[in-house]
């Protein structure tokens, strides 16, 4: 692998981040972790840039894993693992880079003269959350670094461990404004099964929303992806939203399928061989590109905003997110759930 030449979470120009002599290889015989592969790394750096390209709303990322155990075939990452010369396939799956220096060096790189104290966004190449996270526990440091100098930041995620900091994230809510999102596209099941294999189930995904929010920490739902032909109907649109609202959160913002290079190949392997016959729709529908149609988008984004009106939430609007309060005594938001993963299922 393309060690020396490895670049940053979000452009392909980068310098390298680290070199081949700082990687150390394991494999754990666990039901949880069988046939998944780690690549152990010191990064040189690990605030990154977001291209000025990017269609990304924020400028500055934290990643502290490469790859995804969430086995999402749609996902947009994929690309990244080409560049250490990794399958975009299995191999993204699979193959896991692990900073484990990620703590110490974003304590060190807030402490930078340079630094200004930016929003910095996580969970926005591969997901901070993933399973990996339970073995390496990387995300307590980097949350307490944050907190440390009152810098603020926004997580997405899939992944069920996040409440395991539900602490963390209370205390940073107390000194910066805190951010959190989770990935629900769809609560169809058996799509869920197939597209997102790795995943935390969408109900599990809601109790998340559900639990960070009685505990103080407002949090939105981003519907995403929305797969055409697969999870658009308005009955499946509209039970989607239906169980976000129900599960408490603050806003819901849809986002259709794209289909970047790496993903788009990976993608179209999976709809050969559980859908076929949606092919030709795929081809017309994407001609070709990464993004669907703007009136796809416009429609679809029209649908769920009309049935979050109708179940009382709307889109994620800037500064929607509040410091949490100090807990009254005997208060519900005082007393932490038990930490750990929830189940898949």
């Amino acid at each position: 692998m393309r060690w020396d030449n490895l670049t940053n979470d979000d452009e392909a120009a980068a310098p390298a981040l680290f070199a081949a002599d700082t990687v150390t290889t394991r494999t754990f015989d666990t039901p949880e972790f069988r046939g998944i592969t780690f690549h152990e790394i010191r990064a040189r750096s690990v605030v990154n840039r977001v291209p000025g390209a990017s269609r990304m709303p924020f400028e500055w990322t934290v990643n502290p894993y490469r790859g995804c155990t969430h086995a999402c075939v749609y996902c947009f990452a994929r690309k990244t693992h080409s560049y250490l010369d990794l399958d975009t396939g299995l191999g993204f799956d699979s193959q896991i880079v692990v900073k484990v220096n990620a703590p110490e060096l974003l304590r060190r790189e807030l402490a930078s003269r340079r630094w200004r104290g930016e929003h910095i966004a996580m969970g926005t190449n591969v997901d901070c959350y993933q399973r990996a996270e339970g073995r390496y526990q990387l995300m307590p440091g980097i949350l307490g670094a944050l907190v440390e100098r009152a810098n603020p930041f926004s997580i997405l995620t899939k992944g069920t461990l996040i409440l395991r900091d539900l602490e963390l994230l209370r205390q940073a809510a107390r000194v910066t404004d805190v951010g959190v999102s989770v990935s629900v596209g769809f609560t169809d099941r058996e799509l869920w099964r197939t597209v997102e294999p790795g995943t935390p189930s969408p109900e599990r995904r809601l109790d998340v929303v559900r639990t960070l929010s009685d505990h103080g920490i407002p949090c939105g739902v981003l519907m995403a992806p929305v797969i055409p032909f697969l999870g658009d109907s308005p009955e499946q649109l509209r039970a989607t939203v239906r169980a976000i609202a129900e599960a408490g959160a603050t806003s819901v913002t849809p986002l259709v399928l794209h289909l970047r290079p790496g993903a788009r190949e990976w993608f179209t392997a999976w709809l050969t061989h559980h859908h076929p016959r949606l092919l030709r729709r795929y081809d017309a529908l994407y001609e070709g590109g990464t993004y669907a149609p703007k009136w796809y988008q416009r429609r679809i984004t029209g649908m769920v905003h009309d049935f979050a009106a109708e179940y009382g939430i709307g889109p994620y609007k800037a500064g929607a997110h509040r410091k949490v309060p100090e807990p009254e005594a005997g208060s519900p938001s005082g007393s932490p759930p038990e930490p750990g993963q929830l189940s898949l299922l």
